[in-house]
C-alpha cells in the first residue's frame, strides 16, 4: 500500500480545517460507493490552530471552565464538533493529525485504528526518551499512565468514522502553551494533568522533526 498523501496546512484555522475535512471525507466516501469497494484514496492532514477549544458530540459543556467574555481576552474560539470524546484545547506548538482514509481498504477496525494511533504517537515520543502508555478508560497517549497523581496527558485522540472513513484524529503537545489548559477539564478529567515535550524535556523542540518522525511511524505502523 501506497504511504499517506500528507498534506501541511501550516497555522490554519480550525473551522475551514474542519470543513476541509468534511469535504476529504464526502470525497472518499463518494468514491468508495461508486465503485463498490473500498477506496484506495487517503489524506493525512497535519497542521496547528489558533487557540481552540472544541467539545465532542458526547462532551459535557461544563467541562468548559471559561466565559465567552473570557475566551475573547485569551483569542480563543469555542466549537461543539462531531466527533468522540470529551473537550480539549488545540494551539500553536501543537502537532495536529488528521487521517481521512477508508478503513476497510486497510483492513483495521475501528478500535484497532485508534490503538495503531495511539502507538505511533508513542514511538515517536520515544525517540525523545519519554515513555509514553495507555491508561485504563481514556484513549490519547499519556507519561506515567497507571500513576494516581502522575499521570498526565501528552496526546488526546478523538475520532469520527462515517462508512468506515475517518475523520478528526489526534493532537499531540510538542510547544504548546499549557496555561489554554488551566481553563478546561482535559477531555473530561479535572483530577489529571496535562503536559508536552517541551515542557518535559525542558527546551523548544524542532517542530519539523516531530512531523518527520510521527510520519514514519505512522507509515510503519500502518
Amino acid at each position: 500500500m501506497a504511504d499517506f498523501n500528507y498534506i501541511n496546512l501550516g497555522l490554519k484555522d480550525y473551522k475551514e480545517c474542519w470543513d476541509y475535512q468534511e469535504t476529504l471525507l464526502a470525497e472518499v466516501t463518494a468514491d468508495k460507493l461508486a465503485a463498490k469497494k473500498p477506496s484506495a484514496k487517503n489524506y493525512f492532514l497535519l497542521v496547528e490552530h489558533p487557540h481552540v477549544y472544541t467539545l465532542g458530540k458526547s462532551g459535557d459543556e461544563k467541562n468548559l471552565l471559561a466565559h465567552t467574555d473570557f475566551l475573547e481576552k485569551i483569542k480563543a474560539s469555542f466549537y461543539k464538533i462531531n466527533r468522540g470524546g470529551d473537550i480539549t484545547y488545540h494551539g500553536p506548538g501543537q502537532l495536529i493529525g488528521y487521517p481521512i482514509f477508508d478503513l476497510e481498504y486497510y483492513k483495521t477496525g475501528v478500535r484497532e485504528y485508534i490503538e495503531k494511533m495511539e502507538d505511533a504517537i508513542i514511538k515517536s515520543i520515544a525517540e525523545f526518551g519519554l515513555e509514553g502508555g495507555r491508561k485504563e478508560g481514556a484513549t490519547g497517549v499519556w507519561l506515567d499512565a497507571t500513576h494516581k497523581v502522575r499521570a498526565r496527558k501528552i496526546c488526546a485522540i478523538g475520532v469520527r468514522v462515517s462508512r468506515y472513513v475517518t475523520m478528526h484524529g489526534f493532537a499531540l503537545n510538542v510547544n504548546t502553551d499549557m496555561r489554554y489548559f488551566n481553563y478546561i477539564n482535559p477531555c473530561g478529567f479535572s483530577s489529571f494533568g496535562v503536559t508536552s515535550i517541551q515542557q518535559e524535556l525542558k527546551r523548544e523542540i524542532d517542530m519539523q522533526q516531530v512531523i518527520d518522525m510521527v510520519k514514519r511511524n505512522f507509515n510503519e505502523l500502518f
